[in-house]
């Protein structure tokens, strides 16, 4: 047990670098940016990430946990492991190209985007070479010192870039490129990577990338449910309530999402040890680690609120003290849901109890949502209340499923 909690604690280790790396580098280089170029030029930066987030899902298409999976059960295999490898590439170069096509779309129909669109396309650069960086495959391996150096690399030379090329206004166009740029050197080291471990990817028929696709849709759905919690509050914020109160609300969900950055490592840290192994004991220790952790988090949040707030945002956010002490609950709540789906059921195989969990807190938001407008109580207080129900229904569904089928932890895979 010693030398699994070792392996998990390591990977965990590393995967908070790069989590923990994402968060920096966009702070380091944000004021720079925001003080050469002008609000309008900003404001595009923004609104164009925005959008390349949303063709990112598709593309990944919840091949960072399916693949991840598939590499940890090919159990070292080399063949094996090349076939996956280029299936899922050839299944990502499909989607790759129906996100495009949908990009130049809203290019055409959406002004501010059809005023950059070489900015745009530029953007959406980086997010194609993605196909050919294989996080899953490092995951799946264990080799997270790769993904992690990867990440480093390729987001470091970019933000080094930034302040050495980046001077005015008017270099707009040039901004993109450098991520195009730290994604190439990216794309040749993580493929020295894979020719070093001796793995020969072979692409596989085209019955069989549709069938990978099959596969992974689950995953994909689910990524798609947990994307809307966010995107739908806010779309109602905007509408129903003032600019104020849509500040204080934006505000609060980006610290929620910082947060929660901080789970995921733990999460993907001891998934493919749980494929492997199937191993309970690791699955309660890593649970009795972190929650006292995760509990002290929430009372610093909690205790600390308006210095938190006003060091963030400064003075005028003070006000919004109440609505992140309310979030306390979601933030434990969120952990709690984290660990008990794809870490816990996924090595059972039980994928579509965890999307369906998933699915349904979306469900009950939408639900809980058209009860507030039609009551008359759409404010910051019952929306985070809301937010937190819907949270409390995915977890009881996936403790519900877990205590269902926790024989088959018992079962030799």
């Amino acid at each position: 047990m010693k030398l699994k909690i070792s392996k998990s604690a390591s990977n965990i280790s590393l995967l908070y670098i790069m989590s923990i790396t994402q968060v920096i580098l966009p702070l380091v280089t944000l004021p720079y940016l925001a003080r050469i170029f002008t609000v309008s030029n900003y404001g595009v930066i923004s609104y164009v990430k925005s959008v390349v987030v949303y063709a990112n899902l598709i593309m990944q298409f919840g091949f960072l946990i399916s693949g991840t999976r598939e590499i940890v059960e090919a159990k070292g295999n080399i063949e094996k492991i090349g076939k996956i490898v280029g299936k899922i590439t050839q299944a990502k170069l499909l989607l790759s190209v129906i996100a495009f096509i949908v990009l130049l779309i809203m290019i055409k129909t959406i002004p501010i985007l059809n005023k950059h669109a070489i900015f745009t396309i530029i953007m959406f650069c980086p997010l194609f070479l993605d196909t050919f960086i294989y996080e899953y495959l490092f995951r799946g391996l264990e080799k997270m010192n790769i993904v992690t150096m990867r990440y480093l690399i390729s987001k470091g030379i970019a933000v080094a870039l930034t302040f050495a090329i980046i001077r005015n206004n008017g270099d707009l166009s040039k901004l993109p490129l450098l991520d195009v740029l730290g994604s190439l050197i990216a794309v040749f080291w993580v493929n020295f990577e894979i020719k070093r471990l001796k793995i020969k990817i072979t692409f596989d028929s085209f019955n069989n990338v549709i069938s990978a696709l099959r596969e992974s849709s689950i995953y994909f759905i689910s990524d798609m449910s947990g994307t809307a919690f966010n995107a739908l509050n806010t779309v109602c914020v905007g509408i129903f309530l003032s600019a104020r109160d849509v500040a204080f609300w934006a505000l609060i969900m980006q610290f929620i999402g910082a947060i929660q950055s901080l789970y995921n490592p733990i999460q993907d840290g001891i998934y493919p040890e749980m494929v492997k192994k199937r191993d309970l004991k690791l699955f309660r220790k890593i649970i009795l680690f972190f929650s006292p952790l995760v509990l002290l988090g929430c009372l610093i949040t909690f205790l600390g609120a308006p210095l938190i707030l006003t060091i963030v945002g400064g003075e005028k956010y003070k006000a919004a003290s109440f609505l992140m002490r309310l979030s306390v609950p979601l933030l434990f709540i969120l952990f709690l849901t984290i660990l008990h789906g794809w870490p816990l059921l996924g090595p059972i195989g039980k994928v579509k109890e965890v999307t369906f969990s998933t699915v349904m807190g979306a469900v009950c938001q939408v639900m809980g949502l058209v009860i507030l407008v039609s009551c008359h109580l759409m404010t910051l207080f019952w929306i985070m209340v809301l937010r937190t129900l819907s949270q409390v229904v995915i977890l009881l569904m996936r403790l519900g499923y877990f205590n269902k089928y926790k024989y088959l932890y018992n079962k030799k895979k």
